[in-house]
């Protein structure tokens, strides 16, 4: 019969892909965990995983145990939580997935604010592009996202938090004279700087700016919104930047902020969570005091060009 440990074993085993780093996640020897995993496949009768000297693969029957295995630990968590429940909000472990257009600007408020309003809370933060803090959900190694809306998944919900308005950043000395407001036709496609394949706010700066169909010369690919704001900074092209960004972003870069017109774009940043976690009140707690930490992100009219509304 197979363990709870042993299933959890194996859950290390598949995430890590290779016996030594498994056996320090859920420390035990690497010889130790190799025969809890030889015992289950003799239990079994099948192989599950194919050693090899630059690692392993699980094998197809071993997909199909890990799936199942994955769905009885996602249960075995939610009875232990509902067991251990002492009734008040977010007094456990809350481990919580954040884009990087985001992250940075949000997590130096958040973490003080939950730790003061829930001392009970224990907090682990992953930073991420949005498909992997998906996946990573959708696995059971987090117990929310925060991430640009709408996230197309099965088993989630979400609420929104805040709406993140867009607005243009440029060197203050730039070559180039946009007026305030800015309208999408003043955007040189050629001088738009992105972020690298995969993070949503790159998909977002072509739709803003209408570039879509255009290619960009000046595309380094930058993986940080710090990065690609240094190279802005240093008037190498010009780029999208969110709203949360602003105050942090203009207090240690050499930039100009320009509004867009009316109707400004924005993004919609929400609170995602599993629909089987068993958490509801504790991911409204939670997205509740990220609500209350962005609205101290608001830009002021000393930060940008022209008026806000």
């Amino acid at each position: 019969m197979l363990t709870l440990r042993q299933m959890r074993y194996f859950e290390a085993l598949a995430s890590m892909r290779h016996f030594g780093r498994a056996a320090a996640l859920v420390h035990i020897s690497q010889p130790a965990l190799s025969a809890q995993i030889m015992e289950m496949e003799t239990h079994l009768g099948v192989r599950l995983v194919e050693r090899s000297r630059t690692g392993l693969l699980l094998t197809r029957k071993g997909q199909d145990v890990l799936r199942h295995i994955r769905l009885i630990l996602s249960e075995v968590e939610k009875l232990e939580i509902s067991v251990r429940d002492s009734g008040a909000l977010l007094d456990t472990l809350v481990r919580i997935g954040i884009i990087p257009t985001v992250a940075p600007y949000l997590v130096p408020r958040l973490v003080p604010h939950l730790r003061a309003d829930y001392p009970q809370i224990e907090i682990e933060l992953k930073e991420a592009i949005t498909d992997r803090l998906v996946a990573d959900l959708a696995d059971g190694r987090l117990d929310a996202v925060i991430a640009a809306l709408p996230v197309e998944a099965e088993n989630v919900e979400s609420t929104p938090l805040f709406s993140d308005r867009f607005f243009m950043a440029m060197a203050k000395n730039d070559r180039d004279v946009l007026t305030s407001p800015l309208t999408e036709n003043q955007v040189d496609a050629e001088r738009l700087l992105l972020l690298e394949e995969g993070h949503c706010l790159r998909d977002q700066a072509l739709a803003v700016c209408g570039t879509a169909g255009k290619r960009s010369l000046v595309n380094f690919g930058a993986t940080s919104m710090t990065t690609l704001l240094q190279m802005v900074s240093h008037d190498m092209g010009m780029t999208l930047i969110p709203e949360i960004a602003i105050e942090t972003e203009t207090a240690r870069n050499n930039l100009r902020i320009v509004p867009f017109a009316d109707p400004a774009p924005s993004r919609e940043i929400g609170l995602i969570w599993r629909k089987s976690s068993g958490r509801p009140q504790d991911m409204a707690a939670l997205a509740q005091a990220i609500r209350s930490c962005a609205d101290r992100t608001k830009v002021s009219e000393a930060n940008v060009d022209g008026e806000l509304v």
